[in-house]
C-alpha cells in the first residue's frame, strides 16, 4: 500500500511554498467531492493539477493553478458557463478562474456551482 506522504500528489506538492499547500488540498478535496472519478493530472510545468475525464485537453474540465501566496481555481470552458455571482476571472477565449486566497472562499456557496455546472455541462 502507497502512504500518502510518499503519493505522486504529496510529492508534487512538495515543490511548493508550504503556506499555499493547504489551500490546494482543500481545493483537491472540494473537487473530488463534487467530481467524483476524475482523472487527476500533475503538471510541473505549468504548476497544474488538472482535472477530467480523460489525460487530452479536451477532457479538462477544471484545474487547480499553484501560486505563491494563493491558488486559482481554473475552468477550462469558464467562458461558456453561467456566472451569477460574477466569480470568474480571465480574459482567455475559453478558460476562466476563480482566484482563492484562503479557505474561506473554497466555502462560497457559487464556487460550488461552478464547479457542478461545468461538470454536468462537459456531459459526465
Amino acid at each position: 500500500m502507497v502512504s500518502e506522504s510518499s503519493s505522486p500528489f504529496h510529492n508534487f506538492l512538495a515543490h511548493y511554498p508550504v503556506e499555499v499547500i493547504p489551500l490546494v488540498q482543500s481545493a483537491r478535496a472540494l473537487i473530488l467531492e463534487v467530481m467524483p472519478g476524475m482523472i487527476e493530472q500533475l503538471d510541473e510545468s505549468a504548476n497544474l493539477i488538472g482535472y477530467g475525464t480523460d489525460q487530452s485537453y479536451k477532457g479538462l474540465i477544471c484545474g487547480i493553478m499553484i501560486y505563491k501566496n494563493y491558488i486559482n481555481l481554473m475552468f477550462a470552458r469558464g467562458a461558456t458557463l453561467p456566472d451569477p455571482d460574477g466569480l470568474l476571472g480571465g480574459t482567455g477565449k475559453r478558460a476562466r478562474h476563480v482566484r482563492i486566497e484562503q479557505p474561506a472562499d473554497l466555502a462560497y456557496p457559487g464556487l460550488r456551482r461552478l464547479l457542478k455546472t461545468a461538470y454536468s455541462s462537459h456531459g459526465v
